[in-house]
């Protein structure tokens, strides 16, 4: 993704300061009333086709000014009334200070702060997903109408989870291709959609495609790492995402990846860019190198013998814009040298303008159009920071609550000890990529609204290093209050972007923190861990002087008050881990090592809960209520019999799978019904997952989620869910060799601890 502490962009990566600025006017092009002779232009004719207004601006342009519009600060050309334009903006879970295409100002101070991904994530809600997209997006238009933001963010991040170790998980929606290609299908819609499906309301971006996911460990650079990936695992776990997000999602922009994949820089791979985001999955977009990739490739991965072969390879492969400066540097050298021609200049940078007049930005004075009446009033609203505290709610996860000591009682309860260096964070719940938020919620805040608190930190900070520890006076508060809220975990000094952790244990003294205020604490003890990734906790999962364990990821600006609301019953915990949490021995596995299946030769254990064959310390999906829910099924078939096309082999051969493509996939669909009750006496939403263990063929997953589906019921309340499947696309599995074939056999349906056995024949 765009990165914060790459290069010569690192100046531009440092937080910044909110300055006095008054209101201004937002950048566009064709501003036909100050200058009315641009009304004569083609690409001012809003009547045209934008794929022939991009034509006709193109052909208005010299070479020298065509290169201008290949870096993300895109030059001005003053003589076609085109101002200069910044393509970089964020917008991971809010609009962001991160990139230099957006600021805060006394006129709009800040902007809603909605958790990290990854706890979003954790709600299983895809409706939340585009909800947050559409207030980001409500946002980001109104500070771009007071000059404050541009119209192109680089959001969201999909690649998967692969490795709990990764710095960067916290901004990824998890292990899951299922749930990544959701999120980020309904985060893109909430973005972009305007009403009219041919333009946009900002334009996101997918990232980083692909199989990115090593930042910094142990001395292995994102720069120069080299991903060796078999296609199988390429197109089964990292590709679905980035497919569902341009096919389903119909996504603006996809971002390529620092990394080399098999050898070959990503932006740099003409199978990956123009063969397949372009040509297999349609591409309606423009595709944009992470910051500085094209110099990385030239000057640390020496991937060519000059800079001018740099800037043609990776043109030609289908990038079309460079976040940095070396396009712009080296493209002229490299037309000029007969190394790249005149038009694949041409064919990149109208890819980029037809993103813009999309955006509407060379259709005049933006205020003038559909969401010119957005401003300061539209950010920071009430309902804007509630659905944030929503958002947290609905993904915190309550992983233990032996003898049903959660909910809290305000009424009953004279005092709450609240210890933890976390416990009065405000910077810490919104992670990274973030933005100055509306206003902060600390969980010591959040739990002091219903009861009387006492603060301990504890340590002075996550690291909790011997010097930092501060076990007395938090062990006198415990001993003295009716609960503990032990409020712990990691922020980005333990986990962030070029910070990969070598450890699952806690930080420093947390876990001494943890063990020896349990032991003297008054009342219950209840473990909040606060994290982007997952730790090995088990000391805590056994301890009988530990009842409750919460994980709350970032929870973004009203994170403390969310999580007062799920601790005191205000709101039902429903949050399922999005990721696998493993024991501390996985550490032993090189970070490095991309295979996601288990080699039993090496010791490989698999990866995520699709693979891995260890015993985990929580595993993916898991997640406790206030109630109990049971599940019954109404509906399933018992066996589904595929016709073949005469002459087909597998007619007259045994055969263990066939192509998941073809004549026998017409009118496969077939469907589950199930009801679920509420059983307990309190209201909640739960999702209900489908799960399928297939046929042991082509060294399928253990286990494969199918799909997920979010049910809200009262006490005692019964409701139906029914799950729409495709055999050739659901039941499917991917081989050896990348292609997707139909295992045929018996496949094992989950839901909860239903079982039901479905035949697959042709």
């Amino acid at each position: 993704m765009a990165s914060k502490c790459h290069l010569t962009l690192l100046c531009f990566l440092c937080f910044f300061i909110a300055t006095s600025v008054t209101a201004q006017n937002p950048t566009f092009a064709c501003d036909t009333k100050s200058t009315p002779t641009l009304a004569s232009y083609g690409f001012c004719n809003t009547s045209l086709s934008f794929a022939d207004r991009a034509v006709d601006l193109v052909k208005r342009l010299t070479l020298q000014e065509k290169i201008g519009f290949l870096v993300n600060k895109a030059n001005a050309v003053s003589r076609l009334g085109i101002p200069t334009y910044e393509w970089w903006s964020e917008a991971l879970h809010g609009v962001s200070y991160v990139g230099p295409g957006t600021r805060f100002s006394t006129l709009v101070p800040g902007a809603t702060s909605f958790p990290m991904p990854i706890l979003t994530a954790a709600s299983f809600n895809s409706s939340l997903f585009e909800a947050i997209g559409r207030v980001v997006s409500t946002e980001a238009r109104a500070m771009y109408n007071v000059g404050l933001a541009g119209l192109t963010f680089w959001s969201p991040n999909i690649n998967i989870f692969r490795d709990p170790r990764w710095g960067r998980g916290q901004e990824t929606p998890g292990e899951d291709p299922l749930l990544a290609s959701k999120y980020a299908t309904g985060y893109v819609k909430g973005l972009q959609e305007c009403g009219d499906p041919n333009r946009l309301k900002v334009a996101a971006c997918c990232k980083h495609y692909t199989a990115y996911d090593v930042d910094n460990w142990k001395g292995v650079q994102r720069y120069t790492f080299n991903a060796i990936v078999s296609q199988q695992d390429l197109d089964d776990t990292f590709q679905p995402p980035f497919k569902s997000c341009v096919i389903d999602g119909n996504v603006a922009s996809v971002m390529c990846s620092y990394n080399q994949v098999n050898g070959k820089p990503t932006c740099a791979d003409k199978d990956l860019l123009a063969g397949t985001v372009r040509g297999d999955w349609k591409l309606n977009g423009y595709i944009v190198s992470d910051c500085d990739s094209v110099d990385v490739l030239y000057n640390y991965q020496h991937y060519t013998k000059n800079p001018e072969d740099a800037a043609a390879i990776t043109i030609k492969s289908g990038l079309d814009l460079d976040c940095g400066n070396f396009l712009g540097q080296h493209t002229l050298a490299a037309v000029q040298g007969g190394k790249l021609d005149e038009t694949d200049v041409d064919n990149a940078i109208t890819n980029n303008f037809i993103v813009q007049m999309r955006l509407g930005f060379f259709d005049g004075d933006p205020r003038n159009q559909q969401y010119g009446s957005l401003g300061p009033k539209d950010v920071c609203t009430t309902d804007n920071q509630e659905l944030a505290r929503e958002a947290a709610r609905q993904g915190i996860v309550l992983l233990k609550n032996d003898n049903n000591v959660l909910p809290l009682s305000a009424k009953s309860l004279k005092s709450v000890a609240v210890i933890g260096p976390n416990a009065n964070v405000t910077h810490t719940m919104i992670g990274n990529y973030e933005g100055t938020p509306c206003s902060y919620i600390t969980p010591l805040q959040g739990i002091g609204s219903y009861v009387s608190t006492v603060y301990q930190a504890g340590c002075t900070n996550v690291g909790c290093s011997g010097n930092s520890l501060q076990l007395d006076t938090a062990k006198t508060a415990a001993s003295q209050a009716d609960v503990t809220v032990l409020v712990v975990g990691a922020d980005q000094s333990i986990e962030r972007e070029s910070l990969d952790r070598t450890s699952l244990l806690l930080p420093g003294q947390q876990t001494t923190l943890i063990t020896e205020v349990a032991k003297v604490s008054k009342g219950p003890v209840i473990l909040v861990i606060m994290s982007g990734g997952p730790f090995d906790i088990s000391f805590a999962k056994t301890s009988s002087q530990i009842p409750a364990i919460m994980w709350i990821g970032y929870p973004g600006e009203k994170g403390g008050g969310a999580l007062a609301d799920v601790l005191f019953g205000y709101h039902n915990p429903s949050g399922r881990l999005p990721v696998t949490w493993y024991p501390e021995s996985f550490t032993s596995v090189p970070m490095t090592d991309m295979r996601m299946r288990p080699d039993s030769s090496n010791g490989l254990p698999g990866r995520t809960y699709r693979f891995y064959t260890g015993t985990p310390v929580y595993s993916f999906g898991d997640g406790l209520s206030y109630t109990d829910y049971k599940h019954r099924l109404i509906e399933a078939p018992k066996t589904i019999y595929m016709p073949l096309e005469e002459g087909h082999t597998c007619s007259s051969e045994r055969c263990k799978s066939v192509d998941a493509f073809g004549n026998h996939c017409q009118n496969a669909a077939f469907q589950i019904q199930l009801r679920v009750q509420n059983s307990g006496k309190m209201s909640g939403a739960h999702t209900v997952f489908l799960f399928t263990t297939p046929p042991a063929v082509h060294n399928a997953p253990q286990k494969h989620l199918l799909g997920y589906e979010r049910v809200y019921l009262g006490p005692g309340g019964v409701g139906d869910v029914t799950f729409k499947l495709d055999v050739c696309k659901d039941l499917s599995v991917v081989d050896e060799t990348g292609n997707r074939k139909v295992a045929l056999g018996a496949h094992t349906l989950h839901v909860g601890t239903l079982k039901h056995s479905l035949t697959l024949r042709v």
